[in-house]
């Protein structure tokens, strides 16, 4: 079977936590989980939504990925705060660091922070309109200790992970929501067109003998590293924001390369919420990025049909229109959550429509 599929909303989050609960999860984690990797689905990031779920019943069913706890508080101030998750699943501890840092940010005017050891995170987009909802402006980073993905400006080695760096910022026609790599690409993009055997649309790869490249090929098999945010020509901007998030991320939590070096995807994240309503008035801090926003949107478009577009205009539009018709599953996430269900015992949810 190589199809896509379309699947209601409720229905593949009621499969995902069966199946986290039967790879050994406990109800409050698996459902935590479940609703972390469909957000990021609905809000067009596949590749790091449900595709991740036969990766995540793996490292539960080996005792890789914790089923169950609760993720240790190292230190904390009144704003501040670093936690281990002990290998707890990312998709549960992020909600409960945001709503930490949320409520830190109500009290304190901002609150941040800084996770260890969470099992791979999938996309920070996934969590920030738990911010954003109520008012409060939020920005995230990730980093993961144990991978290297992404060369240093200039080099050819790899050295960096992908680094995601997201923000969500509430206005009146959506909330403002940011999410996006330190590199040009993403390593699951490169890996999502090495599967389709697509080309890149842009150089995103330098190889071991320094000649830059846009197939995937010669990053899933000659060794190439991903080039950092900026390309060949202007990544040092890149480079930069790599090295900053890696010390907000691994150097703020005592946690580097050296003592994460067998982790896996265990990811260290930066979050930090801010609530407008103690730097000024609301009102006037909604006008104010209203406004912006408004400018960019009345912008005259280079394409005369393609306006500029806020980003997370259309990543909740999308969200909207799959809640109503179902969640769109391509042709290699729909077969690998059946045979998952297979493995499982599990009835793999209905789909709405195949193509």
């Amino acid at each position: 079977m190589n199809q896509a599929a379309r699947v209601d909303a409720n229905e593949l989050q009621a499969f995902a936590t069966q199946c986290f609960e039967r790879a050994g999860a406990s109800a409050p984690v698996a459902q935590a989980m479940a609703q972390s990797l469909l957000a990021g689905d609905l809000l067009g990031f596949p590749t790091h939504g449900l595709r991740r779920l036969p990766y995540n019943v793996k490292q539960l069913s080996t005792g890789a990925m914790k089923g169950e706890g609760e993720p240790e508080v190292l230190s904390q101030r009144s704003a501040v705060a670093c936690w281990d998750a002990h290998k707890l699943p990312g998709l549960y501890v992020m909600p409960q660091a945001v709503a930490a840092a949320c409520k830190m940010a109500r009290q304190a005017g901002t609150g941040t922070i800084v996770v260890r050891r969470a099992e791979h995170v999938a996309s920070l987009a996934a969590y920030l309109e738990q911010a954003t909802a109520q008012g409060l402006v939020i920005s995230m980073m990730c980093a993961t200790p144990a991978q290297a993905s992404v060369a240093p400006f200039g080099g050819t080695e790899r050295l960096f992970s992908p680094n995601p760096f997201a923000i969500g910022v509430p206005a009146t026609k959506g909330a403002l929501l940011l999410d996006m790599s330190f590199s040009v690409t993403a390593a699951g993009k490169v890996r999502q067109a090495y599967e389709r055997g697509e080309m890149l649309q842009f150089d995103a790869i330098v190889l071991p003998n320094g000649r830059i490249s846009r197939d995937p090929k010669d990053y899933i098999e000659q060794g190439g590293a991903l080039l950092p945010l900026g390309g060949a020509d202007l990544g040092y901007k890149g480079f930069g924001l790599c090295l900053m998030s890696e010390v907000w991320t691994m150097a703020l939590s005592n946690y580097g390369r050296v003592e994460g070096a067998d982790d896996g995807e265990c990811n260290s994240v930066f979050i930090q919420v801010m609530d407008p309503a103690a730097f000024g008035d609301v009102a006037a801090f909604r006008d104010v990025t209203d406004d912006l926003l408004r400018r960019c949107r009345d912008n005259t478009p280079r394409e005369v049909n393609q306006p500029v577009r806020v980003p997370g205009e259309r990543a909740l539009a999308l969200k909207q229109q799959q809640l109503i018709e179902g969640v769109w599953l391509d042709a290699q996430t729909w077969p690998r959550l059946v045979s998952c269900a297979e493995r499982l015992g599990i009835e793999p949810p209905t789909a709405l429509e195949l193509s």
